[in-house]
C-alpha cells in the first residue's frame, strides 16, 4: 500500500487531488482502503480517452454465417467432437455475471433475481441446470464485481451451488474503473471511495489472469473458454453441436448468433472488417447495410450476437498483451457534491469507462458465426416488462417445458 504522500504525487499528476477532500475525516480502515483504491487506479486511462475520441472504423462487408441449415448436415459429427473436448476437461465455461439487478428492481446481483411464479428459479440457476445438462464435470469461472462478489459467493453457498460440484466453480472479481465528470475528474461516491464500475466484459480475461487463475487453466488442460452472460436464461453452454463445429472446421473462436427480429434489433451484427470477424452495433448500422441483400435474397447483416462466445486460450494468451480500445460511455453516476452530500443523478453526468468483448472479436485470427434457434437459446432478460423482460423471458422458459 502506498503512502498519503505517495498518493497525493499521484494524484497531483493526474490532476485528481480532489480525491483526498476528506481523507482527514477518515478511519483508519477507510483511509487505508482509499490508498488501495488510489494505487490500483489506472488513471492514464482517464487522460487518454478524454474528450471521447470518435471510433475509425474499417470496412465493413457481410461475413458467411454457418447457419442451421448447414449445421444440420454434420449435426451427429459435430456434437460427438464437442463432446470429445468436454469429456476431456479440454472446455471451460465462464460466466459474466458482475451487474446488479437495478433495473429488475432489485438490490442484489441480477442472478440472484428470481424467475419462478409457483416455485423460487433464480436467473443464476437457470444457466446452472443449462450446464448441467451437458455435463456436471465442466470447470466454470463466474467473474463478479466489487459491488457483487460478497452476496454473489454467499448465494451460491446457501443454494448449494444448485446442485453444481464446488470444487469445479472459481470466483474472480472484474476490474474496476473509475468514473468521471464530463471534465474527467473522478468522482467521489463515499468519503473514502472512489466512484468506480467494472471495466466491461472484455476485461474478463485479463481479470481472471490477475486473480491467479490462468494456472487452473493450465493444471486441468483447459483449451477453450464458452464465454457468456448473465441475462440470458435460455442460452445452451458449452454446446457439444457448437464446440464441436469450431473445432472441425478449424477455427480459433466461434459465435452464436440469431436471426434478428428485423433489421434495426438491438444487437450486434457479425460482419467482416477489413477482412478480419468483428461485430458492427445496431446503432452503427446505416440504413443502407441494414436492408442490403445478398443474391439470395437474404439481408446481409442480419445476424446477431447473443454474447456467447468459444475463444481458444491460446489466441486469448496472444492478444492479451495488446491494448483493447476503451469505450467511453455516458452514465448516471451518484457522486458527492461539494458539500459531501450523495446525489443520485436522473440524467447522465459523467464518464464510465469499458472495454468490450466485440473488440476481442475484431482481434481474433477468426471467428465462426454459428446460428441458433432464437426461441431456443435467447430470452434475455433487460427490463422488468415489456420487450426483452422478465416476462419475455418467462414465456420462452414455459414454451421450453421449464417449470415455473
Amino acid at each position: 500500500m502506498i503512502t498519503v504522500e505517495k498518493a497525493k504525487e499521484i494524484l497531483k499528476e493526474a490532476g485528481q487531488e480532489q480525491i483526498l477532500k476528506y481523507f482527514e475525516e477518515l478511519s483508519d480502515a477507510q483511509k487505508e482502503e482509499l490508498l488501495i483504491q488510489i494505487e490500483e487506479t489506472d488513471f492514464e486511462v482517464i487522460k487518454k480517452s478524454l474528450p471521447p475520441k470518435p471510433e475509425v472504423r474499417g470496412e465493413i462487408t457481410p461475413i458467411e454465417v454457418m447457419t442451421s441449415a448447414k449445421i444440420a448436415l454434420k449435426e451427429e459429427e459435430y456434437k460427438a467432437k464437442g463432446m470429445e473436448a468436454i469429456q476431456a476437461g479440454k472446455v471451460a465455461a465462464l460466466l459474466l455475471a458482475g451487474g446488479m439487478g437495478t433495473r429488475l428492481g432489485s438490490d442484489d446481483p441480477k442472478g440472484m433475481y428470481n424467475v419462478g411464479l409457483t416455485r423460487e428459479l433464480y436467473i443464476f440457476e437457470c444457466l446452472i441446470n443449462n450446464i448441467k445438462d451437458v455435463s456436471d464435470d465442466i470447470t466454470l469461472f463466474i467473474m463478479t464485481s466489487d459491488k457483487n462478489d460478497a452476496k454473489t459467493q454467499a448465494f451460491f453457498k446457501e443454494k448449494n451451488y444448485f446442485g453444481y460440484k464446488p470444487e469445479n466453480v472459481f470466483f474472480f472479481k472484474q476490474a474496476m474503473a473509475a468514473a468521471t465528470d464530463f471534465e474527467g475528474k473522478v468522482y467521489l461516491e463515499e468519503k473514502g471511495h472512489i466512484a468506480t464500475s467494472p471495466n466491461g466484459n472484455g476485461g474478463f480475461y485479463a481479470s481472471l489472469c490477475k486473480a491467479g487463475l490462468r494456472t487452473v487453466l493450465e493444471e486441468r488442460g483447459i483449451e477453450w473458454l464458452n464465454i457468456f452472460a448473465v441475462d440470458n436464461v435460455l442460452q445452451r453452454i458449452c454446446d457439444p453441436k457448437f464446440i464441436g463445429a469450431v473445432l472441425t472446421e478449424g477455427y480459433s473462436s466461434g459465435a452464436k448468433v440469431i436471426k434478428k427480429v428485423e433489421p434495426f434489433e438491438k444487437v450486434g451484427a457479425m460482419c467482416l472488417e477489413d477482412g478480419h470477424p468483428s461485430i458492427v452495433e445496431y446503432y452503427d448500422l446505416t440504413d443502407e447495410m441494414a436492408h442490403a441483400k445478398g443474391e439470395d435474397g437474404e439481408y446481409l447483416y442480419y445476424y446477431g450476437v447473443i454474447l456467447n462466445y468459444l475463444f481458444s486460450v491460446k489466441e486469448l494468451d496472444r492478444i492479451k498483451s495488446a491494448a483493447l480500445p476503451l469505450h467511453v460511455v455516458d452514465k448516471k453516476i451518484p457522486y458527492l457534491d461539494e458539500n459531501g452530500n450523495l446525489v443520485s443523478p436522473t440524467e447522465p453526468n459523467g464518464h464510465k469507462f469499458e472495454n468490450l468483448i466485440l473488440d476481442m472479436v475484431r482481434m481474433m485470427t477468426d471467428c465462426l458465426p454459428y446460428e441458433v434457434v432464437r426461441n431456443y437459446e435467447f430470452a434475455p432478460i433487460k427490463n422488468k416488462t415489456g420487450v426483452d423482460s422478465v416476462e419475455s423471458a418467462r414465456a420462452l422458459l414455459k414454451e421450453n417445458g421449464v417449470v415455473l
